[in-house]
């Protein structure tokens, strides 16, 4: 049967605490904030999209489940170790001064590995939740498949990158 897309259902329990929920839409947007094309990832439900895939009953989601929880639980230990205050409270500059640690896995510092993993796996499903959406793909300037009147062929300026002219 095909999902109804008007009114969808998830079929499975989703599993992230409110605390998980709020520590993980603050480093979605720290992942894409807010600007002047677009929300932030929160705004459009991000959040919600991770957290209904880490629940999935499936063997690849329930791993990154794990990753997930044990990221997030990092990044609230760390910001209270170093900040007092839990990673959803701190400042732009505090965020970034943790994130900056894990965001790129070949720099993680040794001990960090796991914890750039879990960057890597919240930064692909948070950019695959926003980018989806109607207001993700207006950022992008993605107009999809709608009838144009003519179609003169791609930009020479496309034709020349790809060596075609």
């Amino acid at each position: 049967m095909d999902p109804d897309l008007v009114a969808p259902v998830v079929p499975w329990d989703l599993v992230l605490s409110e605390d998980e929920l709020v520590s993980l839409a603050s480093l979605c947007d720290v992942i894409i904030p807010a600007d002047q094309h677009s929300p932030a990832a929160s705004a459009l439900g991000a959040h919600d999209f991770i957290n209904e895939w880490v629940s999935a009953p499936y063997e690849g989601n329930e791993r990154d489940l794990t990753l997930v929880r044990g990221g997030l639980a990092w990044l609230n230990t760390e910001s209270h170790r170093r900040f007092d205050a839990p990673f959803a409270l701190l400042g732009a500059g505090q965020k970034a001064e943790l994130c900056d640690e894990i965001c790129y896995a070949p720099r993680a510092a040794p001990g960090l590995e796991a914890q750039a993993r879990f960057f890597d796996k919240v930064r692909d499903l948070t950019s695959t939740a926003f980018w989806t959406t109607e207001e993700g793909m207006a950022d992008l300037g993605f107009v999809g498949n709608r009838p144009m009147a003519t179609f003169e062929g791609p930009p020479p300026e496309v034709l020349q990158r790809l060596g075609l002219t």
